[in-house]
């Protein structure tokens, strides 16, 4: 008899586990594993926000003596352009002087890892064994027993049983639990796609910036795109994504299929030259989707279990170990009594799903802007539609660069695992046109809050869910916490952008959230630009008053095009 039962010792159950025993240590928790670690595992590029999961589960350390290379960002291949472009959470100059292993502070707590799935899984297991969860490794799980909506126990397969007072599916897109439970998937994008990989040592990396800093390449082709994701100074992982329907109609086999991939991509062909292929070739069907609900009565879903989004983001560990850290907080608060259970449950269920929903949506833009795919952009007009807005294709898919900032991150502006700046400067890119910044074009910013109502989200905080007001009006979401907070404050006592900055400055001077004063004020005027595109705040030009120039040149420090591989593509660049 325990506590808590998790089903899976992935990252997502090695989250809740290490959470519980972190914050709420005299839980018994029992970690089920079928495998036996270290196991290769596809998913291996995090971003940033992963890693802050890392450092509070106390596991920072441990990754970093691993040695995985650095992440400052991505160069891609995608859109009509066949220029490789990057997207960097920090300027590689700025890494050019970090050491290893690193304390999680300054420049890296804002870049992120990529990692071997064999060894980051087993560090992460290992470290909730070592804060006290019981961890069972090969281990199955045969039965979910049940009455009703609840788990009475878990038979295994050596016909012993355990039961718990909460359990937790972390079985990935197996959902073991998830089915017995009877609980259906729905799969919100007209993407169908198949992913294909192995693994190769010795391949040369693109690019090194500093001490083991690089970027991972998303290179796309006529009929699909390829990853190349560098592990360790000699291991890579290199896949390919193409759509369901391109491969039945080749006539190839998925390995034939590779090859072609690897042969027709002269980039990563030039890199993986020299380089010995492992032989561990994978397939997996890659379309997302998102579970109906994510919590009974006695349970809940984390990781995969709940949903899938379309890696191009890169956002699937970041996406599995966030919600299992809301997991966690969630079953710690129900023990702690205070807050109402339905509205505990209730704000996991739906910012979770809102979660996975918004990385779907921000991946169908990436592929609606791609020309080697069907454009979706009337799928994101649809999309907006059930947000209550009326938009033609084009404004639709500019409005999703702003969608749901609520469910990625209730402090900031952020969609997808990318701050608004780069949403921006992305979009660019993919629709070929300048976009223009409300903050920039008009200084006179008024906040409509009439006919809204406050309803409590959840922000978690040292082991709780902590309820914070937030507006609501129609679909729209107003958080009042972090950055939201701060501009919503700040736009009921001023009306023009020349009177707002110098007030941020002073506020942040004394209150810094990020490195640099200048990156607060960009943060809270990027939310008060995610506020005019959700209706929040309207806006007029002053001629007696100045403008400021709030807006991302079309080669930043954030995205730009490609000038360290000239040397692998001198004939497009």
């Amino acid at each position: 008899m325990y506590d808590v039962a998790i089903i899976g010792g992935g990252p997502a159950g090695s989250t809740v586990g290490t959470m519980l025993r972190r914050y709420g240590g005299d839980l018994d928790v029992v970690i089920l594993e079928r495998e036996k670690f270290p196991r290769d595992h596809v998913g291996e590029s995090l971003q940033p926000a992963a890693c802050g999961i890392i450092h509070e589960m106390g596991v920072w350390d441990k990754i970093e003596r691993a040695g995985f290379p650095v992440k400052i960002g991505a160069t891609y291949r995608w859109g009509t352009d066949d220029r490789l472009w990057d997207v960097e959470f920090v300027p590689g100059a700025v890494v050019q002087d970090c050491q290893r292993p690193s304390p999680f502070q300054g420049v890296r707590a804002q870049t992120a890892l990529q990692v071997d799935r064999a060894i980051y899984d087993k560090i992460l297991l290992d470290h909730a064994g070592e804060l006290g969860c019981e961890v069972r490794e090969e281990t199955r799980v045969k039965t979910v027993e049940k009455d009703g909506d609840r788990v009475t126990g878990l038979v295994l397969d050596d016909g012993s049983k355990i039961e718990a007072r909460y359990y937790v599916d972390a079985t990935g897109s197996s959902g073991l639990l998830r089915r017995a439970m009877g609980v259906d998937v729905e799969s919100p994008t007209a993407l169908r796609n198949i992913a294909m990989w192995d693994y190769w040592q010795n391949a040369e990396w693109a690019v090194e910036i500093g001490v083991d800093g690089t970027r991972v390449l998303i290179l796309s082709l006529e009929y699909g795109w390829l990853w190349f994701i560098p592990l360790s100074p000699t291991r890579t992982s290199v896949g390919f994504i193409c759509p369901a329907e391109y491969y039945k109609k080749s006539g190839m086999t998925p390995e034939e299929l590779y090859n072609k991939a690897l042969s027709d991509e002269k980039v990563i062909a030039g890199l993986i030259e020299n380089a010995e292929r492992e032989n561990k070739f994978q397939t997996t069907s890659d379309w997302s989707y998102i579970a109906d609900r994510l919590v009974g009565e006695n349970w809940f879903l984390a990781g995969d279990s709940c949903g899938f989004a379309d890696p191009v983001l890169s956002a699937g560990i970041a996406l599995a170990q966030n919600g299992a850290r809301h997991c966690a907080f969630t079953i710690m608060s129900l023990e702690d009594g205070e807050l109402d259970p339905m509205w505990l449950k209730d704000a996991y269920n739906k910012t979770g799903r809102a979660r996975i929903r918004q990385h779907v949506m921000f991946a169908d833009l990436w592929y609606g802007g791609n020309g080697c795919f069907t454009d979706l952009k009337e799928q994101t007009r649809e999309i907006a539609e059930t947000a209550g807005l009326s938009l033609d294709g084009d404004k639709a898919f500019r409005w999703l660069a702003t969608g749901g900032f609520v469910h990625d991150d209730p402090s900031a502006p952020f969609v997808g695992g990318f701050s608004l700046t780069a949403v921006r400067g992305i979009n660019d890119r993919l629709c070929e046109t300048r976009g223009t910044w409300a903050t920039s074009e008009h200084n006179k910013f008024v906040l409509d809050l009439g006919e809204a109502e406050i309803e409590d989200i959840p922000i978690l905080y040292n082991g709780q869910v902590v309820p914070r007001p937030c507006f609501v009006k129609e679909h729209r979401y107003l958080p009042q916490y972090g950055y939201y907070g701060v501009a919503t404050a700040l736009l009921k006592k001023y009306q023009y952008i020349d009177e707002m900055v110098p007030r941020l400055e002073a506020y942040f001077s004394r209150n810094p959230t990020m490195p640099t004063i200048e990156h607060d004020v960009q943060n809270t005027i990027s939310a008060i630009e995610a506020m005019v595109a959700h209706g929040w705040v309207t806006t007029s030009y002053d001629p007696d008053h100045p403008l400021i120039k709030f807006a991302l040149p079309e080669e930043s420090e954030i995205v730009h095009t490609n000038k360290d591989l000239l040397w692998l593509t001198p004939e497009i660049n």
